[in-house]
């Protein structure tokens, strides 16, 4: 069992919430979070009034965590410097360079057991990582559990005994009932006329309908069936950067806080207490916690 716990970068904090899904941690386990957005760490708080919040990663020290030896570490470094469809320059950008403040509290703390995320990218970057964490990443798509397709790296030193089942949880699935009448939504601009015909479906089980009437990248305006997976929640809210759910006819709609809470496997409600933009943005910077949860049984 963990006792002790240094969580960096821990947002919302739902690396603690798959560690208790999990069962991995003592009835009486002691949390340290590092972060510094107040609208997280204010969710964070609301669920685990306990956590011990500890500001910014770079002024964290051994002396930070009062003679606690630290049993496990983990965290998901920011990812747009190194994510393969952004701009990031990699260790060379602001937030890049904080994955060696985690290299820096990894050596001084010596955890027993550790577990870091980020979005796939290019080699390069890759093989860094793995030379200073000394291991190589194991690669999950969070569709196998929930009706998001997002595919992230994690780099562990838990026994790994392979992924997890595949669910089959669809859009549909995770749905707002009576959500028509609260959430308004809008008109397609285009609609694929083969999927009036039959619906098709990428590798990854995502089924892109139409696009939204909106200004912006197209990436955007994509909408999607309820047939199949949603996009991969991102670390932006708010902006019509939610991902679109078709609902019949030339129509769409966005994603509801709740319905996003539940592409990454939270509890109902999780993200309650702050505005919709940030309940998105919290959800999209946060990890999937089936996921990590399953990762987490190989200390079972």
């Amino acid at each position: 069992m963990i006792n002790t716990v240094f969580s960096a970068c821990d947002g919302g904090s739902m690396l603690q919430e798959a560690m208790v899904r999990a069962g991995v941690v003592s009835p009486v386990y002691r949390y340290y979070a590092s972060e510094i957005d107040k609208w997280p760490i204010r969710i964070t708080q609301q669920n685990w009034p306990d956590t011990q919040q500890v500001g910014d990663i770079h002024n964290v020290d051994l002396h930070t965590f009062n003679g606690d030896p630290i049993d496990f570490m983990g965290g998901g470094f920011p990812c747009p410097s190194f994510s393969v469809a952004g701009k990031g320059m990699g260790f060379d950008d602001p937030h890049g360079q904080i994955f060696w403040e985690i290299v820096r509290l990894k050596d001084v703390l010596k955890p027993k057991w550790f577990l870091f995320e980020n979005v796939p990218m290019k080699q390069e970057y890759q093989d860094v990582i793995n030379k200073y964490l000394g291991v190589e990443p194991i690669e999950i798509n969070s569709n196998l559990v929930s009706a998001q397709n997002r595919r992230r790296l994690y780099w562990t030193n838990i026994p790994y005994h392979g992924p997890p089942k595949d669910k089959g949880i669809m859009l549909k699935d995770i749905l707002e009932d009576g959500y028509v009448d609260r959430w308004k939504g809008g008109n397609l601009k285009t609609y694929f006329e083969k999927h009036r015909r039959q619906l098709v479906f990428s590798k990854d089980q995502m089924c892109h309908v139409g696009d939204a009437d909106l200004n912006g990248h197209d990436c955007l305006k994509r909408v999607y069936h309820q047939n199949g997976k949603a996009p991969a929640l991102t670390s932006n809210g708010g902006g019509n950067r939610e991902p679109k759910v078709y609902t019949g006819g030339m129509s769409w709609r966005k994603l509801t806080p709740l319905e996003t809470e539940r592409l990454q496997t939270l509890r109902d409600g999780y993200t309650e207490g702050v505005s919709n933009t940030q309940r998105y943005k919290i959800c999209g910077n946060g990890f999937t916690v089936d996921v990590i949860a399953h990762i987490l049984k190989g200390l079972i």
